[in-house]
């Protein structure tokens, strides 16, 4: 099984992404992530799905996009040619004896500590896949209260194509 990242431009309007979401659960499709946002015109969103499967899934996939009609344009965009990105935010028990080695794990992945309370830390990462997961992993030795991640984001390089 491949991983697929598509970018989708579809009308900023209410609805859609409920379409989006009927057409993978309809074919028993699964969405392993899903980020959703405004582009530079508000009229369009832009999703970026990343979804398994072989070619003929990606194949039948793109196909029903297609026949959505607020879909404005799908691709998929191969990994070699963009720049992507995730956000995690890691809320970390701390103490007084802890609360340095946070600190300096949270420095040597270049995250930024968003919040410090009386016994926690949230901590914000931004990188790929990989790197979400390694910090994610040290972090788990002091206990984390909580984590939200909003999937990956991804743009073509180069001149814009989606």
């Amino acid at each position: 099984m491949k991983k697929y990242t598509l970018a989708v431009l579809v009308e900023n309007k209410s609805g859609v992404l409920a379409k989006v979401a009927g057409l993978f659960s309809k074919r028993g499709y699964n969405i392993d992530s899903l980020a959703v946002g405004v582009t530079e015109d508000p009229e369009i969103s832009r999703m970026t799905i990343v979804v398994q499967g072989d070619d003929q899934v990606l194949e039948q996939v793109i196909k029903q996009f297609n026949k959505i009609i607020d879909v404005i344009k799908v691709s998929d965009i191969e990994e070699d040619d963009t720049v992507e990105r995730e956000l995690a935010l890691i809320k970390v028990t701390a103490d007084m004896t802890t609360r340095a080695e946070i600190i300096q794990i949270a420095n040597i992945f270049r995250a930024r500590i968003v919040d410090v309370a009386r016994n926690s830390i949230t901590v914000e990462v931004t990188g790929d896949e990989s790197k979400i997961q390694a910090i994610e992993k040290l972090l788990r030795q002091f206990g984390i209260k909580e984590m939200a991640r909003t999937g990956k984001i991804a743009l073509v390089r180069g001149p814009k194509k989606v």
